[in-house]
């Protein structure tokens, strides 16, 4: 890792970036700088193993880790860094629905916590992400109240249009 980045995003296989692909997007128009790494610490451990240790010695901020069936990824990386935030997402797997996924991130030992999004959750990981770097960058901190704020006005003027349309009409025009 020759470059400073604020977050690493990691997935264990190339399969989970139609999912982790909208945690880069969200970074990126945060204007927050990330790189994206498939690893896997079943396949390839010891290459995990030194992207951890190179991370470490690094100033990355946050770790986000996609991970689908044993999902052991997250949990791995928080371990070998404990100081660094872990967000895990649970990838949807077609035997359990990412259920499976789900239970092995969010069942970490006391001690090693990995925070944990929806499954296929990958936005509300990188908007997490951001909160957190938000904590000591008044410059992100603004720009995440932006994007809030976006949210509530997306409501208000839904709301908007069907009290002005009625159900059926504002039905009609969703499909």
């Amino acid at each position: 890792m020759n470059k400073t980045i604020d977050v690493s995003i990691i997935m264990g296989s190339d399969s989970d970036l139609p999912v982790m692909k909208d945690c880069a997007k969200f970074l990126d128009q945060m204007g927050i700088s990330y790189e994206i790494k498939i690893l896997s610490v079943h396949r390839t451990p010891e290459k995990a193993t030194e992207y951890a240790q190179a991370l470490k010695e690094s100033n990355v901020k946050v770790v986000i880790a996609g991970a689908g069936g044993a999902a052991h990824l997250p949990g791995v990386f928080a371990a070998m860094l404990p100081t660094v935030p872990v967000i895990g997402v649970p990838i949807h797997t077609k035997t359990l629905n990412g259920v499976d996924s789900l239970y092995s991130i969010v069942q970490m030992p006391s001690g090693i916590p990995v925070a944990t999004v929806a499954i296929n959750g990958a936005k509300n990981a990188a908007i997490l992400a951001t909160s957190i770097l938000a904590v000591g960058n008044e410059e992100i901190k603004n720009k995440l109240s932006e994007f809030k704020n976006s949210l509530k006005d997306a409501v208000s003027e839904k709301d908007e249009k069907l009290q002005q349309l009625g159900l059926d009409k504002y039905l009609d025009n969703m499909k």
